[in-house]
């Protein structure tokens, strides 16, 4: 099975190699038999996908068939393990996340060579510039991280088995959603270098890219947020982001992504931010290939890296190679990327996505700097000095309510130049509400004056209102054009004024979501938590909620060990539920993990609904007591339905407009009237 996996990457590399220089011929010796050499290197392209396909299917093929003959699987992998755990073999250590990583890229890659006719040259350099990629990661899979690699001496009966903090449903769909997002972001570079190096006239590239992004940029938020959810309910320490480097790594690609998605506006209506666009998507891809530096290199220790090895090198000459491949061409044609319109006002639309792209891109650099400055520090004073997260805190949640600022305001504010008057009116009744929100805060107990961090709480409650109201103004006023001028109800004329630009109302439920991950996070500032020791019938006290210790015991099964507490929670005299914190250990690799229990209070406190998190610490060896940690954690659900409305935005963004409802009979006086932010 291994040759055949073997084998297969071989002759992957051999296609790509093919299709990166026959395309690359073709297109610069244009005339005679290009045309057919470029669709040999566009046919090869697509073989190559089926060449990694196959090695795929051999590696997880081997993980079900407990083949330990091979290296890989013998160190991830074990008898006894889940199904979908050895299915998830294929991305849980460095060499199969490396051969997951590129049949993920020979997918987006195949893709896009089937739908080559949309603008066959174009795309021909984007092919090219997707086959230069896939050469370096195949290069690493024949050469450096060989996932095949077979064990010398004697084959052992069980392998070591997986990492037990991977051993969590979650971390079956985390890893392929967060690569779907960093891989992804090849696809609009290849095309934004193809359209650098060719010259590529207007803004047909950013048409052809903009749902290739939005859906590489939703895969990549599915990524994060899966990651944090996993970190909240496996690590046990009570939060869901502590900036680690990896964590850090995934951010930094989703900031400037998400600059790049607001941008490319301005691009596509007023012709300017062109120079900044064709940096900021090369900045995400650039990111992208970092954070698998970091994570492969060893380079800055974290919880979520691999092992050090020696690959981190192959990566380094890559992101040098790319940086000054992409430096040529930028300053080789930078003269064909001019604006073609001036910013004429501070009050326009156009300054809010200038400001928005600035402060996103500050918030990448201050993380960048703050997860590589252990790392410069040891270089230049030879000593490490660490980063925490008040440092991060300090930038990142003024520049977060900055802009939490711009997403309530830019919708309101017109192309060109917005009157101050045609503001005040579509801003009091939103800004109003936010300082009703404040105000009910304060009443409620929350005091800015006393503590920075429920200053921020509060500005991040009153501008996550002023936000929400804004999307819903925006959705009601336009509603009600359509209904005066159809006759139409206004929930049909707001489902109709959807169909008629779902990007842009699409576009308001995200930053609805947003706002409401934002507020989740404002929570931070109240949690507390409890430990003790507790025997039967001992009782916590959390807040207004009570643990009673029920009992606590002990289980055995051929994959791991656990000893687990029966914890009855209750709120004064009424029990909500039973939670059973766990601590296990397997058996493969002798590796402790803790399993928290959580209990979200939505029946109970629904718009202040809290996470009560217990764990299980572990055992007082003297008496055999166990020791329990509990957190109260308020408004942290709000954060996981934050994401899942931010999810469901993008999707409906992604629907193609309705031409025949935009068709129906509308005064040609309401065209145009503005009605939202994504003209």
């Amino acid at each position: 099975m291994s040759q055949i996996g073997s084998y297969a990457l071989l002759l992957a590399l051999a296609l790509s190699f093919y299709t990166f220089a026959a395309g690359a011929l073709a297109l610069v010796f244009p005339g005679g038999n290009s045309e057919r050499v470029g669709e040999t290197a566009r046919r090869a392209g697509v073989a190559s996908f089926a060449a990694i396909f196959l090695a795929a299917v051999v590696l997880v093929v081997s993980a079900f068939q407990n083949d330990y003959s091979n290296a890989y699987i013998m160190q991830h992998s074990n008898n006894d393990l889940p199904a979908p755990y050895k299915f998830a073999t294929l991305w849980s250590g460095q060499e199969g996340s490396l051969l997951f990583w590129s049949l993920l890229l020979g997918a987006y890659g195949l893709v896009l060579r089937l739908r080559y006719k949309t603008d066959a040259r174009l795309f021909a350099y984007a092919s090219v510039v997707i086959a230069a990629v896939q050469v370096f990661f195949l290069l690493l899979l024949n050469f450096a991280a060989h996932p095949f690699a077979q064990v010398v001496g004697n084959i052992p009966p069980d392998g070591n088995g997986l990492n037990p903090l991977l051993q969590y449903p979650e971390m079956v769909i985390h890893p392929p959603m967060l690569y779907l997002g960093y891989v992804g972001f090849t696809v609009p570079f290849a095309f934004a270098l193809g359209a650098l190096v060719m010259r590529y006239p207007g803004e047909k590239w950013i048409h052809i890219t903009r749902r290739w992004t939005m859906v590489t940029w939703v895969f990549l938020t599915c990524g994060i947020f899966l990651g944090a959810h996993w970190a909240y309910s496996v690590l046990g320490w009570g939060g869901y982001w502590g900036w680690d480097p990896v964590e850090n790594a995934s951010l930094m690609a989703w900031l400037t992504g998400t600059a790049f998605l607001h941008s490319v506006m301005m691009q596509e209506k007023r012709g300017m931010l062109k120079m900044w666009n064709m940096w900021l998507i090369f900045a995400t891809f650039w990111l992208a290939i970092l954070g698998t530096f970091l994570t492969r290199s060893g380079i800055i220790s974290s919880v979520h890296a691999f092992a050090q090895s020696g690959i981190g090198d192959w990566f380094l000459y890559f992101l040098c190679l790319s940086l000054a491949s992409f430096v040529y061409f930028f300053v080789r044609n930078a003269k064909y990327l001019k604006s073609e319109h001036k910013l004429e006002s501070l009050i326009s639309r156009e300054s809010s996505f200038l400001f928005n792209n600035l402060l996103f891109v500050l918030a990448c650099f201050t993380v960048l700097w703050g997860t590589w400055f252990p790392k410069i520090s040891e270089l230049v004073t030879n000593s490490k000095v660490t980063v925490g997260a008040p440092f991060y805190n300090n930038v990142a949640i003024p520049v977060a309510l900055l802009l939490l600022l711009l997403t309530a305001v830019g919708p309101l504010l017109a192309w060109r130049k917005t009157s101050f008057e045609s503001l005040k009116r579509n801003f009091f009744w939103p800004a109003m509400g936010g300082f009703a929100v404040g105000g009910v805060m304060m009443i409620f107990g929350v005091r800015p004056w006393k503590d920075i961090s429920y200053f921020y709480s509060l500005m991040a409650g009153m501008l996550g209102t002023l936000v929400i109201l804004t999307v819903c103004s925006e959705f009601v006023r336009g509603g009600r054009v359509i209904s005066r001028h159809t006759g139409q109800g206004l929930f049909a004329s707001i489902i109709h004024l959807w169909h008629r630009n779902t990007r842009r109302y699409g576009g308001y439920i995200v930053h609805f979501g947003v706002a409401v991950v934002v507020i989740g996070i404002a929570g931070s500032a109240f949690n507390m938590d409890v430990e003790k020791e507790m025997s039967f019938g001992d009782k916590m006290t959390l807040g207004k909620y009570t643990l009673v210790c029920n009992s606590y015991t002990q289980d055995d099964n051929a994959n791991a060990s656990s000893e687990w507490a029966v914890m009855d929670l209750y709120r004064g005299d009424n029990k909500l539920t039973t939670l059973y914190p766990e601590r296990r250990v397997y058996k493969a690799s002798n590796q402790p993990q803790t399993i928290p229990r959580i209990y979200s209070t939505w029946l109970e406190d629904f718009l202040l609904v809290s996470d009560v998190y217990v764990v299980y610490e572990g055992v007082n060896q003297d008496n055999g007591h166990p020791i329990i940690k509990a957190h109260l954690n308020p408004m942290v659900p709000w954060i996981w339905f934050g994401w899942l409305v931010m999810v469901f935005g993008t999707v409906i963004a992604l629907i193609p407009n309705a031409q025949a409802l935009a068709r129906v009979t509308v005064p040609a006086r309401v065209q145009p009237v503005s009605v939202g932010a994504g003209d």
